[in-house]
């Protein structure tokens, strides 16, 4: 299982510039055909963000995209933000994505004797096929529900130090993450085929994204 929500993307005004950094290097600006407003209603108020990318400013986008990250590195200026809930097994493969990328998480270590554990917590559609697997997950929870409630009775550190240590890595963290379109290459050209089926959920969500096809061109 894994969500995304509140994809925040680039404004009209950094998709320009992006552009322009774009065709720095050929001098080609006179070329560019993109039309990038923040229109303005009756009232006064913004409304929706417009971006047209044009013909020549796309084609130059997909000719470089394609010759790979030296060529493409305008994808590197494309920022995304968004905010995922997934299980910890996958939060570790993501930390593989290390470069141009911010991790903002709800912390463990601060927060993990709040709530009472249930099964909601925790990634389980494996274990929903497998009725062994389940029986020991309800008990691994009925466990981390009891060390939650002594630790929360007495303080004792040796209580909360044992909750982290049985804690089941698919245990579901939320983090709010800041990255870009480089980034987001590596990721679905790296996990599009992976056998963890949050890896596809998240590859769905980057064919969302507007012009994705920079993202998912070549290898």
């Amino acid at each position: 299982m894994l969500e995304i929500i509140k994809t925040v993307l680039p404004s009209p005004e950094q998709w320009e510039i992006i552009i322009e950094g774009m065709r720095n290097p050929m001098n080609s600006w006179a070329m560019s055909d993109s039309l990038f407003r923040m229109f303005i209603s009756s009232e006064n108020e913004l409304c929706e963000p417009w971006v047209d990318i044009g013909p020549n400013d796309h084609d130059l986008m997909m000719r470089l995209a394609k010759g790979g990250p030296v060529h493409g590195k305008y994808r590197r200026m494309i920022p995304v933000m968004f905010t995922v809930t997934a299980p910890t097994f996958w939060w570790i493969e993501f930390d593989t994505y290390k470069v141009g990328t911010v991790r903002n998480s709800c912390s463990k270590m601060h927060k993990i004797h709040v709530e009472p554990f249930s099964l909601d917590n925790f990634a389980h559609e494996g274990c929903d096929e497998v009725p062994e697997a389940m029986e020991t997950l309800k008990d691994t929870i009925a466990r981390l529900e009891w060390l939650r409630q002594k630790f929360n009775e007495t303080q004792e550190k040796k209580y909360w130090r044992a909750l982290l240590e049985l804690l089941p890595h698919g245990y579901m963290m939320k983090a709010t993450i800041s990255l870009n379109y480089e980034v987001l290459h590596n990721i679905y050209h790296g996990r599009r085929n992976h056998k963890v089926v949050e890896w596809h959920t998240f590859c769905d969500w980057i064919e969302q994204l507007p012009y994705s096809e920079i993202i998912t061109v070549g290898g």
